[in-house]
């Protein structure tokens, strides 16, 4: 009869087989990057699962035709082997109004409405004015007593966050 340990371990050994013949993140990565040489889109994530779940995010600054997606998607199985690997493939546009995940969804949304909950808990609605590879502005109005009056004016202030300064900013949708 096998003991707990004896089972622990063919558990280890099966798991660790599995791991093995898991689809690796980079491998996707690479096929992606070879789909997107050449075009306007970009790369906004790529996630696989331990279940072979494949979960490709793309965007572009005119939004994200689903034939691109499709188109995509058959570049990757095309470039997989079924035989070795079995695998869920789920190729999408970035989420509206989800928050931005890489630095080009803050470009392709500059002069645009957001969204902005900083670490400390507080939230920012302004335009999104500038967007570097270390930092964002956005421009919020905000009551401000300019010296000398009696009251105090809305006026456009500017805030600038490095991007690990922020727990998610993100495109507001207005109607």
């Amino acid at each position: 009869m096998p003991t707990n340990l004896m089972i622990k371990r063919v558990w280890l050994l099966k798991k660790g087989a599995f791991l093995l013949n898991m689809i690796a993140k980079e491998k996707v990565q690479e096929i992606v990057n070879e789909w997107l040489e050449g075009k306007e889109y970009f790369l906004v994530d790529i996630a696989v699962n331990a279940d072979d779940q494949i979960t490709v995010e793309i965007d572009h600054a005119d939004g994200v035709w689903i034939e691109d997606c499709v188109e995509l998607s058959k570049f990757i199985e095309s470039r997989l082997n079924r035989d070795e690997e079995d695998y869920e493939l789920e190729v999408g546009s970035a989420g509206l109004g989800q928050p931005f995940k890489v630095v080009q969804q803050y470009v392709i949304h500059i002069g645009q409405e957001v969204e902005v909950l900083a670490n400390d808990g507080r939230k920012y609605r302004g335009v999104l004015k500038e967007a570097t590879d270390e930092k964002f502005t956005v421009a919020v109005p905000e009551k401000v007593k300019p010296e000398g009056a009696k009251r105090p004016t809305i006026q456009e202030v500017e805030h600038t966050w490095a991007y690990s300064d922020v727990k998610y900013c993100k495109y507001l949708i207005t109607f």
